[in-house]
């Protein structure tokens, strides 16, 4: 499904200049540049030397600071990192305008292969999911363990509040909302989404509330902000689509990593339904389900969250290190005739999804 529309990216010297992003006690940011993608990657310095290290992907509409309450109660545990996507965050566009599930997976792998970081503890929630998903199917050498999130993998019955998301992806959608919505605050469009991702959004203290309405006046001063939602729901939508070895549910069966699936009970975008699905899809899974959790238990339940990685990482910790044989998870090595240029097994390399 290539697109002939040229990407709608602005030039980096025209960018507007806007507020700089939080950074949580104890984070750091630095600026990855890739070929044809800069990243803007979040830290935190590890507990000491040696921790395996783990890389955290978020999901449509997110940021890297949607890790920053669970990446600190995995301290001396592994060493985590957490990206923007390209053209979410503080990451601008990329270079090329494409928004695909495959080209963010293509971000995520040469973010990796770049650092020297793999095999990691890969962590993803909603689109970041689908991504990572992709990933660890195309490249399982950069995968110790996946630990998704409420995953955005196909649905046949998709739930009602998750269709004005997805109709995002419809031409003129987008300029049709910003001209409903032009005389919303930032804190009105918080309250809106938090309403959506959280199971409580009373789980959201003052701080974190006053936080988001920062960051979200932030992102409305970009001018790339609409165009990176409504290219990636677009990407996501077109994966959904994909049937044969490119279809998430079939790459979800290749998965050779040791796999932890949380699914929240009020989550109003990926269906609760889908959690004995995925189990049996992702062949060394195990299943968290949160019942009172919405599409960010990450956020609302970081602890619980925590706990159960924890688990996963002691049942596994004799295997995900062994280095089997060429193209085993943990043995960070390709497999023969495995592409180790940036690319993934997912969908035909120049594959775009034009806005």
């Amino acid at each position: 499904m290539p697109s002939t529309e040229p990407p709608s990216v602005p030039p980096a010297n025209v960018l507007p200049k806007v507020a700089a992003v939080r950074v949580a006690d104890g984070e750091r940011l630095r600026s990855a540049h890739l070929p044809g993608i800069t990243l803007t990657v979040r830290s935190r310095t590890p507990a000491r030397e040696g921790l395996p290290p783990a890389l955290c992907v978020h999901g449509l509409g997110g940021s890297s600071q949607n890790w920053s309450a669970l990446m600190p109660l995995l301290d001396g545990v592994v060493h985590s990192e957490a990206l923007d996507l390209p053209g979410f965050g503080d990451s601008p566009p990329p270079d090329d305008g494409d928004y695909s599930i495959t080209g963010h997976a293509r971000a995520v792998v040469r973010y990796l292969d770049a650092a020297g970081r793999g095999p990691v503890h890969l962590f993803a929630n909603s689109l970041g999911g689908a991504v990572a998903t992709r990933v660890a199917a195309g490249r399982p050498d950069l995968v110790r363990t996946l630990t998704l999130i409420s995953p955005a993998l196909p649905e046949i019955r998709v739930q009602r509040s998750a269709v004005p998301t997805g109709l995002l992806a419809l031409p003129g959608v987008v300029p049709l909302f910003n001209r409903l919505t032009r005389q919303w605050t930032a804190e009105q469009r918080v309250r809106g989404v938090t309403a959506l991702c959280y199971g409580d959004p009373a789980r959201v203290t003052p701080e974190g509330f006053r936080n988001a309405v920062e960051e979200m006046e932030r992102r409305l001063r970009l001018p790339y902000f609409w165009d990176a939602m409504a290219r990636s729901t677009r990407g996501l939508v077109n994966a959904y689509t994909l049937g044969g070895r490119y279809g998430l549910w079939r790459q979800a069966e290749r998965v050779l990593a040791p796999t932890l699936l949380v699914y929240g009970g009020r989550d109003q975008l990926v269906g609760y339904r889908m959690a004995q699905r995925a189990a049996r899809a992702f062949r060394d899974s195990r299943l968290l389900t949160l019942p009172d959790a919405g599409h960010v238990a990450m956020m609302e339940y970081p602890e619980t969250v925590a706990t159960a990685f924890r688990e996963l990482l002691a049942d596994t910790r004799g295997t995900v290190n062994a280095a089997d044989g060429p193209g085993t998870a943990g043995s960070g090595k390709p497999a023969v005739g495995e592409r180790t240029d940036g690319a993934v097994d997912g969908e035909p390399a120049n594959q775009t999804t034009g806005g």
